[in-house]
């Protein structure tokens, strides 16, 4: 027997819980999932499945609403994937100096990420209600004929107006990455750029972001997937309203599962979500997995 096969045994056994704890949560559910997608389940959960083959694909493929939802989360991904890069990559770049206090700035810009979900969407609901801070403030400053506006009640602001939560949560974290790349840079670089006449945020646009590249396709990818499974904000600020201009794929497959009762069908709807998420993945190892970043 080699030398390496107890080291084997022993970093198995030590792997072997988070395996088992992973499959009876991930692996086995996500199987099931999948078998389920080509069944019709009833109402009792104790019935056999009964399999349908590809109906549920082919109802899929002619759900207006699925498309339309598809459209909407590609839309908030749209939304919100370049505002959080280049607003976290502007926050990185304007921590990653050493002055006096810059620490206080850093934890200032990464409390929201600590924020839990649930008091943020109750806030910015709050924030965004017609008797709100907002239509307050703007009431104080344009008069009493002014209109509050219906951020969360109009269709065209409501998806706007989620995105705004998922942004301020996300800044801080995706910052923190940035901040790592940033103090990766060799000090003398940015000296030598200034000596070629590069000063200012042109040495940015030379230096800082050809070598932070890796960074930005990881942010981009990893914000990409948190978008197209947004689910929270939805849920807790609007339910998918109003005329569903908010429902996105996640939170349609939690309303086919628990609202309409259709299980199978929203095992189908999520299948097609996880092959959004895995074309995401791939993009990410395609463009970053050659740079140490996977």
């Amino acid at each position: 027997m080699s030398v390496s096969a107890p080291r084997n045994a022993s970093a198995w056994a030590f792997l072997a819980p988070a395996l088992a704890l992973i499959s009876l949560s991930v692996l086995i559910p996500a199987a099931m999932a999948l078998v389920m997608s080509f069944t019709q389940s009833g109402l009792d959960v104790s019935e056999p499945l009964r399999f349908v083959g590809l109906a549920n694909i082919r109802r899929l493929l002619a759900d207006p609403m699925f498309f339309k939802v598809l459209g909407t989360t590609l839309a908030y991904l749209v939304g919100v994937v370049p505002p959080v890069v280049l607003g976290s990559l502007a926050l990185a770049v304007l921590v990653n100096r050493q002055l006096p206090g810059i620490h206080w700035f850093r934890a200032a810009f990464y409390t929201p990420v600590l924020v839990s979900i649930v008091v943020a969407a109750i806030a910015f609901r709050w924030l965004y209600a017609e008797t709100g801070l907002i239509n307050g403030w703007l009431t104080a400053l344009l008069g009493r004929g002014f209109e509050p506006i219906g951020f969360l009640t109009n269709p065209l602001l409501a998806l706007p107006a989620v995105m705004v939560v998922t942004l301020w949560k996300g800044l801080g974290y995706y910052m923190v990455i940035f901040l790592a790349g940033l103090q990766g840079i060799p000090a003398d670089l940015y000296e030598a750029a200034e000596l070629d006449g590069s000063e200012g945020w042109r040495k940015h646009l030379d230096i800082t972001l050809p070598l932070l590249k890796p960074y930005v396709t990881l942010v981009a990818v990893i914000s990409a997937i948190a978008a197209t499974k947004v689910f929270e904000e939805v849920y807790l600020m609007t339910q998918g309203g109003p005329a569903d201009a908010t429902k996105t794929l996640v939170y349609y497959v939690y309303d086919q599962a628990f609202a309409e009762l259709e299980i199978s069908y929203a095992c189908t709807v999520g299948l097609a979500l996880f092959i959004l998420v895995l074309l995401l993945s791939l993009v990410r190892l395609a463009f970053a997995g050659d740079r140490g970043l996977t």
